[in-house]
């Protein structure tokens, strides 16, 4: 072979070499560093006053929020619409920019630009921005939550394209699974829209009682924003701040998941778990993009806001911590009251920014008095007792036991002879004295 032939074939297969290596090994996206915005969705269906407390006391821990506008599910083709009742005047009093989610079903087709249901959705996309318009100025989004087979994505885009004509200048956003990211129907899907949330929290129904249980793993997190960023379009993530209890039967046979509200009706004797979202990871990754991220990165959604009688969610506290990159840690200890002459109540209260579970602790008593009755309340039970103290531990079997950031628990009363001082209460480790 002739020197100029061998030359050029060289040179063909540094070409090809280098051309695989540009999509083998694609080149570093753009990275950013520093704080983040922060904003929480408002997923409730209801505005209650604790609803209306909560989103007046959002800021300055928020720096925006999300609230659920309206839900579709489908019945043979055609839309079943929910509306919420979005208390946009208590929006626009918060101060805080806010957008509007509309939740869709799952739907396997066809999508077209014209016709039913993408303009059916395009008219509730459209009533949504005017309504929030109405109570007190233009939404920054028009979000969309939509149940997406991965396969029917390129069919997304098409309502997508849609619904972004009938609502401009209003940005259309949509979520997204990490599944979506690797396939260029996601970049045609993304590149239709004004951007997308990046939802890395999911709860898979576990094989049995003794199975890890997690919202969000914090590595995968990680990699899904980095695999997120090469779209080339704005996003932000969602993390989650909430909680089911789950439960089996004595076999190990999955019962159920509930989420707030009254207890599902399991058996007494169902084994009950909590799955809650880790502040610790949550915190470690808040750090981890506040000192790095993908410039197009622009902030972390959390779902959900905060309110007072949510039993699962984080509190305030909490949630500051979280966005602050602060591991939230409890703080427990033990207070006597004396309502009334003879009569002690015992306390635990936790002063901390974290929640604690009860299991690994004990409260103790001391007194100098001659003990006349007593009793434990509210998931404990006494676990010893001497002359002139007693100790309570948690024994309610069908319920984990927490005590959360900022939250006071009744654990017992003591009737003792005369009105004597001196009663004193801490918290012990479990198995202590």
């Amino acid at each position: 072979m002739a020197r100029s032939s061998r030359l050029f074939l060289a040179g063909l297969l540094v070409a090809a070499a280098l051309l695989a290596g540009f999509f083998l090994w694609p080149p570093p996206v753009p990275r950013a560093a520093g704080p983040m915005p922060h904003e929480a969705y408002v997923w409730q269906r209801a505005w209650t006053s604790g609803v209306r407390e909560a989103v007046a006391g959002a800021r300055p821990t928020l720096d925006g929020l999300v609230a659920l506008g309206a839900e579709v599910a489908w019945e043979a083709g055609k839309p079943r619409i929910v509306r919420v009742r979005v208390a946009h005047e208590a929006l626009r009093a918060s101060g805080l920019p806010a957008g509007i989610a509309l939740r869709i079903g799952s739907f396997s087709g066809p999508f077209r630009a014209a016709g039913d249901p993408v303009e059916a959705l395009a008219d509730l996309a459209a009533a949504l921005v005017r309504e929030a318009a109405a109570g007190g100025g233009s939404p920054r989004e028009l979000q969309l939550d939509f149940d997406c087979a991965e396969s029917r994505l390129d069919g997304y885009r098409v309502w997508i394209e849609a619904i972004r004509r009938a609502l401009a200048p209003v940005p259309v956003t949509f979520t997204a699974l990490p599944s979506w990211l690797d396939g260029s129907a996601f970049r045609r899907l993304a590149a239709a829209s004004d951007g997308f949330i990046l939802q890395v929290h999911s709860f898979e129904r576990p094989a049995g009682p003794d199975a890890d249980l997690s919202l969000c793993d914090p590595a995968a997190a990680r990699r899904a924003a980095e695999r997120a960023a090469r779209a080339g379009v704005p996003f932000r993530v969602a993390l989650p701040t909430y909680g089911y209890r789950v439960a089996f039967d004595r076999s190990g046979r999955f019962l159920g998941l509930s989420a707030e509200g009254p207890r599902p009706g399991w058996p007494e004797d169902a084994i009950v778990r909590e799955v809650a979202a880790d502040p610790a990871a949550m915190a470690d990754l808040v750090r981890g993009w506040t000192a790095d991220r993908p410039e197009a990165m622009r902030g972390v959604l959390w779902y959900r806001l905060p309110v007072e009688s949510d039993a699962l969610n984080w509190r305030w506290v909490t949630l500051k911590a979280v966005r602050e990159g602060r591991t939230p840690r409890p703080a427990l200890r033990a207070e006597a009251r004396r309502p009334q002459p003879g009569l002690v109540e015992i306390d635990l209260v936790n002063g901390g920014d974290g929640d604690a579970t009860l299991g690994g602790w004990t409260v103790a008593a001391r007194w100098a008095a001659r003990l006349v009755a007593s009793d434990a309340l509210d998931g404990f039970a006494r676990v010893a007792e001497g002359p002139g103290w007693m100790r309570w531990g948690w024994a309610d079997r069908s319920s984990p036991g927490r005590i959360r950031a900022g939250e006071r628990r009744p654990v017992a009363w003591a009737r003792l002879e005369g009105d004597p001082d001196g009663v004193a209460a801490l918290v012990e480790s479990a198995g202590g004295r």
